[in-house]
């Protein structure tokens, strides 16, 4: 996990060539004005925030559910294409 606590740290710049490299994107929704794209990478989940004039990259706490985590996008995502990733 400490691999993935260096990617909170990196620059906004950094975390974007670090998901481009290593990241495999699951799914992407709507929340209100914003897309919301889910990936994973480093055995851990990242999403990806994009307004109008903003992107902003959150991740989850090594404790999260991953049912949890997966939950809003349950129309995008196939159970079975996640099993290749573990």
């Amino acid at each position: 996990m400490q691999e993935f606590s260096m990617f909170e740290r990196l620059p906004f710049r950094s975390q974007e060539e670090a998901l481009a490299k290593g990241g495999t994107m699951l799914a992407q929704r709507k929340h209100n004005v914003w897309t919301v794209t889910l990936y994973f990478l480093n055995n851990s989940f990242v999403e990806l925030w994009s307004g109008e004039t903003v992107q902003v990259y959150s991740t989850f706490k090594k404790s999260a559910n991953v049912v949890d985590i997966l939950e809003p996008y349950a129309d995008e995502v196939d159970v079975g294409d996640l099993q290749d990733l573990w």
